[in-house]
């Protein structure tokens, strides 16, 4: 929805095709917010001067009209001379700002929170979720300490803080309770007097599965009420937990209308009617199984466990066609290079290379190229050399077999083997735009997702945060229709590293967004994601700023404040180990950890890894480490270092290959 003015965040203005209007000083500001605040009313000119200046001066009145004069030419440049206002009008004793109901983002921002309410679940999430985007800050946002904006601005917070709660109601009554719990825990956080939010997160944690939790959120809930503000909680609270308590069958969604009566219909009918026994069903299953990876949280772990034993009695039925579909069926796309779990991912691929060596020559080309496919997949992030030669040949018989869910699968295939050395943006971002076009052309939802997660990743890395932006919108409207929530996990990762790597926040706001970013991994099912994620993404955030190494992500008072060993670094601690001791001035330690570790895997974090190997071989003066860091980051002197991710960055390979290039003609006393 396009608006002409804004106040949820700093005050602002956009002409017809949403490009920002120069206003002047915070005094032209303070005006249009002011009448913005009268809603269509008149301002009189004196009352204006009183609420500008805590002492007027003794030429406010004509301040203001010069102030007035100016906002008319921004807001309407091709007004001829001496013609009336028609935006900004001068009427009796003041102005008036006659905007429609819909060119202010605070007065559509009501309007959707009303409208809202009068919708089923689904379409209230959406537009409740559309209109929380709007918000760009604190409303009034420079007007904070202005008497006149006290009570608007109250009355905006109050309105978005129950538009995040009957959004995270709506997404509840969705069955994405996992998904809300997460929003609602960071929520209540921030706002922990709000009983209907400590409500929502213990409803949402018990559709979760998560019983014991619910209960424990309860008892926070009670026992804060009662020692920060001497109450007990309401009676929404109590009977919530009574009902817990209770097993109360309310709180379990059944099956929703006529698709829950139809799932439950077609599933008995099935049983009774295929033998428990028949092939058809192992079948059947991997299809369950595919649909069940992208439900997120307990649904892709789940997936990814029955997965394998399906495989397993496919081939005990010694069917290798049979064992082929099996395998190859299960094209769920993957964007993340690192395998969730390493040894399950090694039997699929032993399992899809004995399925190759057993299919029957001749034909089968379909089933050859799934099986290709799911090895390049499956090795992923490993220095095999089988992946990337079955991504070409996996590639090249789809496209002979003109199979478009076939090409989809190769495609990604492709993507997960395109690491082989740094500066591969522009190709993987080529890659994308194909699954794109490929997917909508022939109704590929989940690779469609996937071509625009690929493209965020990719015009991330060449620093096109415009067109990044684009393709994160793309995706959320596809995962909100077609219910696909594991994709706002990867979007609002990469809404923090925006607001990282363009400057726009503080060290403090673009912290709290990665902590944000990644509450929503807690059971999203990805532990090849989430492990040493958030750490590594606040030492990118410290090191960009050139702010000291503090390890700690969770500012423990036990731990070390440059060191904090109690950190888990996950697969990422080889790398940041040498920056940490040299953080603590141990710097023959640091120069044996740097020498210690091993090159950095070939995956969507290489050259951030490789760019704090060349700032710690830089600080210690290892000069073969510096030479084979400027050698690997050289191809890729065009990107934003770790940015290809969508989660994090470390800022301009360019600086780090500068660095180095300085280091190693100039290496200074006491370096090698």
């Amino acid at each position: 929805m396009r608006f002409l003015f804004g106040v949820l965040g700093p005050v602002a203005a956009w002409d017809g095709a949403g490009g920002a209007i120069a206003l002047k000083g915070p005094r032209h500001r303070a005006v249009l917010a002011r009448l913005i605040v009268a809603r269509r009313r008149v301002v009189p000119v004196r009352r204006l001067a009183e609420d500008l200046w805590t002492e007027p001066p003794a030429d406010a009145v004509g301040a203001i009209r010069t102030f007035v004069a100016a906002l008319r030419r921004s807001l309407e440049p091709e007004r001829p001379p001496r013609a009336p206002a028609r935006l900004l009008v001068t009427e009796g004793p003041g102005y008036a700002l006659r905007a429609d109901p819909g060119a202010v983002d605070a007065w559509g921002f009501e309007r959707a929170v009303a409208a809202a309410a009068a919708l089923p679940p689904e379409d209230a999430f959406v537009r409740l979720d559309e209109a929380l985007e709007w918000w760009r800050g604190p409303a009034y946002a420079e007007c904070a300490d202005e008497p006149w904006a006290r009570a608007e601005r109250s009355r905006l917070t109050e309105l978005r803080l129950h538009a995040v709660e009957r959004r995270a109601e709506a997404r509840v009554a969705l069955g994405l309770a996992a998904e809300a719990a997460a929003d609602l825990d960071a929520h209540v956080a921030e706002h922990p007097w709000r009983e209907d939010a400590w409500r929502l997160l213990a409803l949402a944690l018990y559709r979760s599965g998560r019983q014991g939790d619910a209960l424990a959120v309860l008892r926070r809930a009670r026992a804060l009420l009662a020692e920060q503000l001497g109450v007990d909680p309401g009676p929404r609270l109590r009977g919530l937990e009574a009902d817990i308590l209770g097993h109360a069958a309310h709180l379990d969604p059944g099956p929703a209308g006529a698709a829950g009566r139809v799932w439950a219909r077609t599933a008995a009918a099935y049983d009774r009617t295929v033998p428990s026994g028949a092939r058809a069903r192992l079948e059947s299953t991997v299809g369950l199984l595919r649909s069940l990876a992208v439900t997120g949280g307990s649904g892709l772990q789940t997936a990814r466990r029955h997965r394998v034993a399906a495989i397993t009695a496919a081939e005990e039925l010694a069917d290798a066609e049979l064992t082929a579909r099996v395998i190859g069926a299960y094209d769920v796309p993957a964007v993340w290079t690192r395998v969730d779990d390493p040894e399950q991912a090694a039997q699929v691929v032993a399992a899809a290379e004995r399925a190759l060596a057993t299919l029957p020559p001749g034909g089968h080309e379909a089933a050859r190229a799934r099986l290709l496919a799911t090895i390049a997949l499956e090795s992923r992030g490993t220095r095999a050399a089988r992946g990337p030669q079955a991504a070409r040949q996996a590639e090249e018989l789809a496209r002979r077999l003109d199979d478009p869910a076939l090409l989809a699968f190769a495609l990604n295939a492709t993507f997960m083997q395109t690491f082989h050395h740094a500066g591969l943006a522009p190709r993987r971002d080529a890659i994308g735009a194909e699954l794109i076009a490929l997917s909508a052309r022939h109704g590929l939802t989940t690779f469609e997702v996937l071509g625009h997660l690929v493209r965020l990743q990719a015009r991330s890395a060449l620093a096109d945060f415009a067109g990044a932006d684009r393709h994160a919108a793309a995706a959320d409207r596809l995962a909100e229709r077609h219910e696909l929530p594991l994709v706002g996990v990867f979007t609002r990762w990469y809404a923090a590293l925006r607001l990282d790597a363009t400057g726009d926040a503080t060290e403090a706001a673009a912290e709290a967004a990665y902590r944000s970013a990644a509450a929503r991994l807690d059971g999203a099912g990805m532990p090849g994601l989430e492990r040493g994620l958030l750490p590594l993404a606040l030492l990118c955030l410290r090191t960009r700023r050139t702010l000291p190494v503090r390890s700690s992500p969770h500012n423990d008072p036990h731990t070390d404040p440059h060191t904090d060993r109690h950190t888990d670094w996950g697969p990422y601690a080889p790398w940041v180990r040498p920056l940490a001791l040299l953080a603590q001035d141990r710097r023959d330690e640091a120069a044996a950890a740097l020498r210690e570790a091993p090159d950095p895997p070939r995956d969507l974090l290489f050259e951030a890894l490789w760019c704090l190997t060349a700032r710690a071989a830089v600080a210690v003066g290892d000069r073969e480490t510096m030479e084979r860091a400027h050698r690997e980051l050289t191809p890729a002197a065009a990107e934003l270092a770790g940015a290809g991710s969508g989660l994090l960055t470390l800022g301009p390979i360019s600086a780090y290959l500068s660095d180095l290039a300085t280091a190693l003609r100039h290496p200074g006393p006491g370096r090698r």
